[in-house]
């Protein structure tokens, strides 16, 4: 969590504040209050988020919130001490980018360790608790209610450059919390389900499960086959089906953070 702190405050410094982009949730009021009086993000963003710290210790309990608060105050301090690398980059765009990488980076090991950065997460966790409010619903809404606010102090076009960082974090938060590694599930419905896995298993050294089933439809029971491979053979996969049935019914899904024999992550 300190490493992903370290990540998110310098990208903020280096990239975000030093072209005067703006960020969604209390990092963005933090950021308009630095643009507007000068106030530091460091000491603005505890000082948010310190009522919260209370109400969420009380309501959410202090398991869910010691890592919270660990990692807020990390991303402070080292706000705190990189304040002194900002240097405006020539190029928006290239700003927004990085600045979207950056963040997403620092902000995506902080989740995937079991931290947040406190703000709007405690607000939509609470909503949620209370009101039965979806918690992406209402991240979103504040989000793009602080980048709308921050529309009349940084102008149009870097409002802009900052939905670009910001969609660009969002999906390098999804990456970096699912992990770099992606393979793909197969489920097989078929009349020749051992004969297609006694193919994967022999030919491609995959294994493969079977499941039983009922056709909605029929009634008839069916067998199901599932198995997991990596994004290269997927081809391979499909050929090998077909050239034993077909008909038979495949659907593919993507899955993250395989573990087990075949998929150990060194």
């Amino acid at each position: 969590m300190a490493i992903g702190a370290f990540i998110f405050a310098f990208g903020l410094n280096y990239f975000t504040i030093a072209n005067r982009l703006s960020e969604g949730g209390f990092t963005g009021i933090s950021l308009l209050l630095n643009y507007i009086f000068g106030w530091s993000p460091s000491v603005v963003i505890l000082i948010l988020n310190i009522p919260l710290f209370i109400i969420g210790w009380m309501k959410l309990g202090r398991n869910s919130m010691i890592y919270t608060i660990i990692a807020t105050v990390l991303v402070s301090l080292f706000l705190w001490l990189t304040e002194d690398f900002r240097e405006p980059v020539l190029d928006l765009l290239l700003a927004s980018l990085y600045a979207g990488v950056s963040v997403g980076v620092g902000l995506g090991i902080i989740f995937r360790y079991g931290g947040t950065t406190g703000g709007a997460d405690i607000i939509a966790r609470l909503a949620h608790k209370y009101f039965g409010w979806g918690m992406g619903r209402t991240m979103f809404i504040f989000d793009a209610f602080v980048i709308a606010a921050s529309y009349f102090y940084i102008g149009r076009e870097k409002a802009m450059y900052t939905l670009v960082a910001v969609f660009v974090g969002a999906r390098i938060i999804d990456f970096v919390q699912e992990g770099a590694y992606a393979a793909k599930a197969a489920t097989i419905i078929s009349d020749h389900v051992p004969e297609i896995s006694t193919k994967i298993i022999k030919e491609m050294d995959r294994g493969a499960t079977i499941l039983k089933g009922k056709g909605g439809y029929t009634g008839s029971d069916k067998e199901v086959l599932y198995c997991v491979i990596s994004r290269n053979e997927l081809t391979r996969l499909k050929y090998l089906i077909h050239s034993i049935d077909p008909k038979a019914f495949v659907v593919v899904n993507d899955v993250h953070d395989v573990l087990g024999e075949g998929f150990e992550k060194k």
